[in-house]
């Protein structure tokens, strides 16, 4: 059985992801599980978010156990646990990291928060979890002692089957072309945050063609970029590519 624990930023095609994963007969997913409690103890303005608090486990602890400790749903072998970094407010310990394989999801913060200003319009740099990321990053890194996969979403939109190939490969799970392509529409896995978010992915059917974007975020926002863009580079120089396939490279 594998877990994954795919960590990402919000606005990274991090849903079309999940569906991609869901679509393997092998694999159940879980949509965001640590956000009730971020909810909860934030108090930040998000939609529906009273909904989700009363909806959802609130207790970091109880939701770590069942992710690393439940039998995985429905029979599968594989349990994809898509989780937004920023979720991981402070006071959560991490220990249970090390009974997940976790991978990362990142994103030019041009394209991140370009997108994400069309729901909120005035976010920090916490609330696009970059600095979460590398956190986790580095927290996970050191644990193992190895470098854990991460993958650009822009590689993926490029390249579809190379990529998640590559992230198979990486997380010793046999690729599925399954992966490549699924149904329209809503799933009952998605959270109760998909009319919110979710309306482009319940149109997809599959990764659609990469096209750069041509938007800058605003000048108020040029600082809150700076900050997001160095914590990005410091994760893409350890992103799957093509060029690695069989090994993985440690950039100095």
């Amino acid at each position: 059985m594998t877990r994954i624990a795919m960590w990402c930023a919000p606005r990274t095609i991090s849903t079309a992801l999940m569906r991609a994963w869901e679509n393997r007969p092998d694999t159940t997913v879980i949509d965001e599980p640590f956000y009730a409690h971020y909810l909860q103890v934030t108090g930040i303005d998000h939609p529906a978010s009273d909904e989700i608090i009363a909806s959802y486990e609130n207790d970091w602890r109880v939701v770590a156990r069942t992710l690393t400790e439940d039998p995985l749903p429905g029979g599968a072998t594989v349990w994809y646990q898509k989780h937004m970094a920023h979720h991981m407010l402070d006071h959560i310990e991490l220990n249970w990291l090390d009974k997940l394989t976790n991978c990362f999801l990142i994103r030019s913060p041009v394209e991140v928060i370009t997108s994400y200003i069309k729901v909120r319009s005035q976010p920090t740099l916490l609330d696009l979890g970059f600095p979460q990321l590398l956190r986790l990053f580095d927290t996970v890194r050191r644990n193992t002692g190895s470098i854990p996969p991460v993958i650009d979403s822009q590689d993926v939109l490029e390249d579809p089957r190379g990529t998640l190939m590559l992230l198979c490969e990486a997380v010793a799970v046999p690729f599925s072309e399954k992966m490549l392509s699924w149904p329209p529409g809503r799933r009952d896995s998605d959270g109760l945050w998909a009319p919110y978010w979710y309306a482009a992915v319940e149109e997809s059917t599959g990764f659609a063609p990469y096209r750069p974007k041509n938007e800058q975020p605003p000048p108020q926002l040029q600082d809150l970029l700076a900050q997001a863009q160095a914590a990005y580079e410091d994760l893409y120089r350890f992103r799957l590519t093509t060029r690695d396939r069989g090994r993985r490279s440690v950039p100095g």
